[in-house]
């Protein structure tokens, strides 16, 4: 399995081992009888959250704190902001977020951050908020390698299609890097379709049906999750097409397209490792008093555990190495609550 991108993640592990030993605090990376943490998700039957939050309850149960799992079943930022609003009047003292959108959740995180609770985003992001620390895989990294593996794989003249679903910060940057990156870099690459899908597979196999009909010869397509992926390589199917199809993420449903040869590869960002460094990030915003950093935190007076960016790194999945993501046998012994 290729690995790729986890330098990020493994400073922040170095970082929290040392202070767990440094006596900076008597309790430690402990928690309190009671002190919850909760990780809020949007659409949250999506196979995606299973493992990131396995990986935030292992970091949690190892430091005697206890977890909640919330969010919205659908795709709507109105009601995804209501569940993050009714997870802060449970007073936990931290919130791993991933936010559908930007933007709208600026102001709940800020009044989150105020009313004392530790705000992580991991996988999307909300940069103009005050939320302390941002876990996900490296975006621009994940697009440089799709567009090196499409040109590789098609050639540095061909047409191409992505679809998008505008508004979520990862998936933006996904797509417009890799339009970006081919243009930079293989100019008689062609771009000849543009869809948003918004992660409905309906939608995505209808985009992507009529793109098939108006450029016969598109000869790959960029998706930036799984969820439009199955619809996509449904209509490349029925279509009888030759396109390469390459995706962020994956489903059991894309797992079995990857292992029956019908998408080329998924690029899937640590999800256990996104948890696991969501947590412990989380935690750390939670208690600042564990440490005493070098800079003007005390005049200034805001929480010294700021982390920009962490890069939990992302695995690329092919039909070699596809058994390894099955999450049925992942989840075998283990407790999804």
């Amino acid at each position: 399995m290729k690995i790729i991108g986890l330098a990020g993640a493994a400073a922040s592990v170095v970082m929290s081992l040392a202070l767990a030993t440094s006596g900076a605090s008597a309790q430690g990376f402990r928690c309190e009888p009671g002190e919850t943490y909760v990780m809020n998700v949007m659409v949250s039957a999506h196979p995606y959250w299973v493992p990131v939050y396995q990986g935030f309850k292992q970091a949690a149960e190892a430091m005697g704190c206890e977890t909640i799992f919330s969010g919205t079943p659908d795709y709507d930022i109105t009601k995804q902001i209501a569940s993050f609003e009714q997870d802060l009047v449970k007073s936990p003292a931290g919130v791993l977020l991933h936010p559908m959108q930007s933007d709208p959740f600026i102001e709940p995180i800020n009044r989150a951050i105020e009313s004392g609770v530790s705000v992580t985003t991991f996988a999307a992001d909300s940069p103009k908020s005050k939320r302390t620390a941002y876990v996900t895989s490296d975006n621009l990294a994940e697009a440089k390698f799709a567009a090196e593996e499409i040109v590789k794989q098609v050639g540095d003249s061909a047409e191409y299609a992505v679809l998008e679903n505008p508004g979520q910060s990862n998936h933006d940057l996904r797509v417009t890097a890799l339009i970006a990156y081919m243009e930079a870099n293989y100019p008689n690459m062609k771009l000849v379709g543009r869809q948003a899908s918004n992660q409905d597979s309906n939608a995505a196999y209808r985009a992507v049906a009529s793109m098939l009909q108006a450029n016969p010869n598109l000869a790959a397509l960029w998706i930036p999750e799984a969820g439009s992926a199955e619809g996509a390589v449904t209509a490349v199917l029925e279509a009888k097409a030759k396109v390469l199809i390459m995706h962020a993420d994956v489903t059991p449903a894309t797992l079995e397209h990857i292992r029956a040869g019908n998408i080329h590869m998924a690029l899937n960002p640590n999800q256990g490792v996104q948890g696991f460094m969501g947590f412990l990030l989380t935690f750390m915003g939670a208690h600042p008093e564990m440490f005493d950093p070098f800079n003007d935190y005390k005049v200034s007076g805001y929480n010294p555990m700021q982390v920009p960016f962490v890069d939990n790194g992302f695995a690329v999945i092919t039909k070699d190495n596809a058994d390894s993501f099955d999450l049925n046998t992942y989840m075998v012994g283990r407790d999804p609550n």
